[in-house]
């Protein structure tokens, strides 16, 4: 009895026993599995989550060559400024995460997740730059805050900056993000997305020499992010500083006189093709695409009406009107169609191949020379040359001559033109040459295409008497002050296979046409010798689309006159030539009304500052 009644006794505490060790194995059994989870399934995502919160790798931002000119006055800079990053693997809640730090840095909280949506592809332990330009209350902010926000993470950087800036932005060029596309086509090599790189000018041209090497910083962080010991660090390396042959006091010049205006002026070295300055209008200032746009901003800018970013000197495609005319006179020289003595009478107007074409002025020139021709720019002269030439010859001293293809100008970008010939209308427009399309080629016009710095290279040719040129604009490249590369080095100067003296009966017209009260005479500057060629080209209308026209409609003299391209091109002095100036000022009317005076100005610029003065000689 007493041995049931204890039985009866332990009964319930036995039960209950069970049931605990039951509880205790089921328990145990979890934290097994759980266990197992942990350390097999879920090993690499906790892996990678354990080095990020304990260990991080940061780039340093290396300094970006500077761009000087020749004097050394510096015109591309970096100055000291902070950004900041988000890692995305420290957000606990990314939305919350984005509404916080675009209240804090003032941002649109779409415009961030637009732009970290950029880096999608890229691990969540690596920062993504936010905002960059920060002021030292936004720095402030962040840095009271970083407890609250471990995932963001501030960092010194050496910024792009334009002292002067809208100054020779066509030539110094702007720097923008690297894009995903071009991170999936390899085209900048070892770089990273999101990185500014050049995009236009100098900076494009030179991007492998201006850019330096990115450091490297491992650190160990603790929960909040915050570092704590320095694992391993190797410093940024510093690009390569550039000197370009821009003249600054010329520069300055050329940009003031075509402030205002739509065109481009180029002034190069007519001995070596240094440009001393070229500026395209409207210009742009640089420092804005410093700061990464949105697609909106970016959209704005390059659907602008006045096309800013549009570098008109190696890109604007024009019909070169009257200042082909000295192609026309070299290539009827030199195949004997003309000689100096050769005359045509002109009386305003004539019929070539049963249609008529007009000369600019109206009661003619009379029987007129070959020098004559060149000053006063008469269309019959050149009409009845071209007739002799034939649109072949003609399309081949144009080419000769460099037009139809790149100068070979250290800017990107750079526009080759159009020489038609019949080969050309069959293929891009699936119709014969028309006769009378030789006659207006033959004074500059249909679809013949020329750029500024082509018309620049040219009267370079010209004036060195055949020898050809590369417009450049490199000069040196040095390292910590010492130089490592002092010359540009273009292909060997090319020899034009025409005869000097057919190049001097040129010259000659050209001289006239300055010194002798000619079409360029308000180019003349006193004891200096320019010779030049004036230019106009009359259009239909003022989109895009834009064609030339061979001549004016009755009553319909002054509003054809606003749509009328205005060219001079020069060089001086006659003898040792050194400077070329080329003007081009859209609808700015006749070339010696408004290119000329321009020109002008430059070549007394430059002869005052280079101390440069040669008598003037009768000829």
């Amino acid at each position: 009895m007493k041995q049931e009644k204890i039985y009866e006794d332990l009964f319930p505490v036995l039960r209950r026993a069970k049931f605990i060790f039951f509880i205790v194995a089921i328990f145990f059994i979890f934290l097994i599995l759980n266990f197992w989870k942990v350390q097999i399934l879920d090993h690499d995502g906790y892996w990678e989550k354990s080095e990020a919160n304990w260990m991080r790798e940061i780039t340093l931002p290396y300094q970006r060559g500077l761009i000087s000119d020749r004097q050394g006055i510096i015109l591309a800079n970096n100055r000291a400024s902070f950004r900041v990053s988000l890692i995305r693997e420290n957000c606990e809640d990314y939305d919350k995460s984005c509404r916080k730090i675009a209240r804090l840095l003032n941002i649109e909280e779409h415009v961030l997740k637009e732009r970290i949506k950029k880096y999608e592809s890229q691990p969540h332990f690596k920062p993504i730059v936010v905002k960059e330009n920060l002021t030292f209350e936004e720095v402030a902010m962040i840095e009271a805050r970083k407890l609250e926000l471990p995932e963001l993470i501030l960092q010194s950087e050496p910024k792009r900056f334009y002292p002067f800036e809208s100054f020779a932005a066509h030539v110094i060029g702007y720097l923008q993000e690297l894009s995903p596309e071009e991170m999936r086509r390899d085209v900048y090599g070892e770089r990273r997305l999101g990185e500014l790189i050049g995009k236009t000018g100098m900076e494009k041209q030179y991007e492998t020499a201006l850019v330096g090497g990115h450091g490297r910083l491992i650190e160990v962080v603790d929960s909040l992010g915050r570092g704590r010991e320095e694992v391993a660090r190797s410093e940024p390396e510093r690009g390569q500083d550039l000197t370009i042959t821009l003249d600054f006091d010329l520069q300055k010049e050329v940009e003031k006189l075509l402030e205002g205006r739509e065109g481009a002026i180029i002034v190069m070295d007519a001995r070596d093709g240094e440009i001393l300055a070229l500026a395209s209008y409207p210009d742009f200032d640089p420092n804005r695409f410093i700061n990464r746009f949105t697609s909106e901003e970016w959209l704005d800018i390059v659907n602008s009406p006045e096309f800013p970013l549009e570098n008109r000197a190696i890109r604007g495609l024009y019909s070169p009107g009257s200042v082909f005319k000295l192609t026309i006179a070299l290539g009827a020289l030199d195949l004997g169609i003309a000689t100096e003595e050769t005359t045509f009478v002109c009386k305003g107007e004539t019929r070539i191949y049963n249609h008529p074409f007009s000369c600019w002025r109206e009661g003619g020139h009379g029987e007129i020379g070959f020098f004559d021709a060149i000053r006063d720019s008469c269309n019959i002269y050149f009409y009845n040359l071209g007739k002799e030439m034939r649109i072949e010859e003609i399309a081949r001293y144009a080419r000769m001559m460099g037009f139809g293809s790149r100068t070979g100008i250290d800017l990107p970008g750079e526009k080759s033109g159009l020489v038609p010939d019949p080969q050309w209308k069959i293929e891009a427009r699936d119709e014969p040459w028309q006769l009378g399309e030789t006659i207006s080629v033959s004074i500059g016009q249909s679809f013949l295409l020329v750029t500024p710095i082509q018309i620049a290279a040219h009267t370079a040719l010209i004036a060195n008497r055949g020898i050809r040129v590369t417009p450049h604009l490199f000069k040196s490249l040095s390292l910590n002050g010492k130089k490592r590369e002092n010359r540009f080095n273009p292909p060997g100067n090319q020899v034009v296979n025409i005869d000097t003296s057919v190049f001097e009966q040129v010259i000659q017209g050209m001289w006239e046409a300055v010194n002798k009260q000619g079409t360029g005479w308000a180019a003349l500057v006193s004891e200096y010798d320019v010779c030049g060629k004036t230019g106009s080209t009359q259009l239909i209308s003022r989109d895009k689309s834009e064609e030339p026209e061979e001549e004016k409609e009755e009553g319909e003299e002054e509003e054809e006159e606003m749509k009328t391209h205005s060219w001079f091109t020069g060089f001086a002095p006659r003898e040792n030539p050194e400077i070329v100036v080329t003007v081009i000022v859209e609808y700015g009317g006749m070339g010696g009304e408004t290119a000329a005076p321009l020109a002008r100005r430059l070549f007394n610029s430059y002869r005052k500052k280079y101390d440069r003065q040669e008598p003037t000689q009768t000829h």
